[in-house]
């Protein structure tokens, strides 16, 4: 297990410690400054962003999916931490749960709708933006210097999750990561950076933070710290990796680079803001590329190898959506997962999501009981790729990779549509549930 350290920038490594913006930032919290108040929603209320891509697709060669794909694929009050008594955990949860943007959320018929389906059906969890893809926060804080990226899309966040939890419903805080052109144009400091002194940007203009530096971690667990503070169950973090795309050898990342891997330094990010979260009585969870459990070139480039993330949080993410693994028009030849050969994945929910999970517990066989393995799976029709490589998705095929979780294995899963409109009658009702678990179709 690793040891929660924070990354030093003097080139050497130091012990766990609240570094000085982060301790104003809970000093802040604690003190119980007044709340920043605006009223209403924003008069116009654009398309949410996306889920973390599934850049790599399995199989050779790499394929990598356009970034103008449509739906996904596009580029998951006790006193400071460590300081007396650790809050106690809320009750495990097998989650089975869907993503809700904030724009979604901000919606009172849709959050209406979804505590009707939690009390219908075996939906009992849900995933909501707290910093998206843009890089904003999406509510204001009462933490001035967070505020600085705050945006008021959810209007009452505190008064949501207390609604949600009210009804049963675990509730999870979305917090896209290290992709943050909004915090790197502030504090270019945090950002990734060129080996000639300018910021960095991937494929699509974006700047990134530097996993490697101690201003990075301070304000991600900062944003960490919000989410538990208005009262979410668990934290999960998206994007927490380095980037794919762009001029990757322009990368200059110091002497601390040399010094620890990339996988490492995500390892202890990781290990560093669940630390910090336990003391709060909240879970951690990372989302991951679906590819990582087959190729460890990908795993090593991004810094997203499975084993020590297991054991770095409470849970892993694996984004496994068909729709996303290379056809045969995309790159000749299909994909290649657990020995098997899919030339129209997206055909085949069943099979490319049982065979994923497959390699994904053998590749965890040394790590069994660190965590817990809770995929994401597809709710949306991938028309981008186009005519004889997609089917439409329905109840069908939904279920089919619910069967394949199931039969894998594995008992937890979540639905992801990016603009959060799901295929209710996918979902089991109520009166089939059974006594500790669900029913394995």
């Amino acid at each position: 297990m690793f040891q929660s350290k924070r990354p030093s920038t003097a080139g050497g490594r130091r012990k766990f410690r609240v570094g000085p913006v982060l301790s104003v930032f809970l000093i802040i919290c604690y003190a119980g400054v007044s709340a920043w108040f605006l009223i209403g929603r924003p008069e116009a209320i654009p398309e949410p962003p996306e889920q973390e891509e599934e850049e790599y697709a399995a199989g050779p060669p790499v394929v990598i999916f356009p970034e103008s794909a449509g739906d996904p694929p596009l580029d998951s009050g006790s006193g400071a931490p460590g300081a007396g008594a650790v809050a106690a955990m809320p009750p495990a949860v097998k989650v089975k749960g869907m993503y809700y943007s904030s724009y979604r959320a901000a919606e009172d018929e849709s959050i209406a709708r979804f505590i009707e389906l939690s009390r219908t059906s075996e939906i009992n969890a849900i995933v909501i933006d707290v910093k998206n893809d843009s890089g904003e926060i999406t509510f204001i804080t009462e933490t001035q210097w967070l505020s600085e990226t705050a945006r008021l899309i959810i209007p009452d966040i505190e008064g949501l999750v207390a609604n949600l939890k009210s009804h049963g419903i675990y509730t999870i805080a979305r917090v896209v990561c290290f992709k943050d052109p909004v915090w790197c144009a502030k504090h270019p400091e945090a950002a990734i950076q060129t080996s000639w002194g300018e910021r960095w940007r991937d494929r699509s203009g974006i700047s990134w933070l530097d996993p490697y530096k101690t201003e990075a971690w301070d304000y991600l667990a900062a944003v960490c710290l919000e989410a538990a503070r208005v009262g979410f169950d668990e934290v999960q973090l998206d994007y927490v990796r380095f980037p794919a795309d762009g001029d990757l050898s322009d990368i200059d990342f110091g002497a601390a680079g040399e010094e620890k891997t990339k996988p490492e330094i995500i390892g202890e990010f990781a290990a560093y803001v669940r630390e910090l979260l336990a003391a709060e009585g909240v879970r951690l969870s990372a989302d991951v590329f679906g590819i990582v459990a087959v190729s460890n070139s990908d795993a090593n480039n991004i810094g997203q190898n499975l084993g020590i993330l297991l054991q770095n949080t409470d849970s892993i993410c694996p984004m496994i959506y068909p729709s996303h693994f290379a056809n045969k028009k995309q790159n000749g030849t299909g994909s290649i997962v657990n020995g098997v050969l899919f030339e129209k994945p997206d055909f085949q929910p069943y099979d490319v999501v049982y065979n994923i999970l497959i390699a994904t517990g053998q590749h965890l066989k040394d790590d069994a009981g660190q965590g817990v393995v809770r995929p994401y799976l597809q709710d949306f029709t991938a028309s981008y790729l186009g005519e004889g490589y997609y089917q439409k998705y329905t109840a069908q095929q939904v279920r089919e990779q619910i069967k394949a979780v199931y039969d894998a294995g594995f008992d937890e899963w979540i639905l992801w549509n990016h603009i959060s409109i799901y295929t209710e009658d996918a979902f089991l009702p109520v009166e089939v549930q059974v006594l500790g678990g669900y029913q394995n179709e």
